[in-house]
């Protein structure tokens, strides 16, 4: 039994995804989720760390079919609509300030 309380609590975590920084440090991230927006795909993390309180939000680049590479968006206007049409996707879900 306490065995499958372990891995129900497992299975509900957030997949982890590390990425490099510009002065080479891996950083750990949780995944949120996918934003799709004008035919592009965006993801949306925020670091591994309980006082983490902003989520970041990349462009999806594919390079294969098995290779996908992250993006920094630089565009203001943009990362606010992306993160409004997250804000909405989980209203009720997640407390937004």
């Amino acid at each position: 039994m306490a065995d499958e309380i372990l891995m129900d609590e497992m299975e509900n975590e957030a997949p982890l995804i590390t990425l490099e920084d510009e002065e080479g440090n891996e950083i750990e991230f949780e995944f949120l989720d996918i934003v799709e927006y004008e035919g592009e795909e965006y993801i949306v993390l925020i670091e591994n760390d309980e006082n983490a309180d902003e989520v970041v939000i990349l462009k999806i680049n594919p390079i294969d079919e098995d290779t996908e590479e992250y993006l920094s968006i630089e565009d203001e206007d943009l990362l606010d609509k992306l993160f409004d049409i997250f804000k909405k996707k989980y209203d009720g879900d997640i407390k937004f300030e």
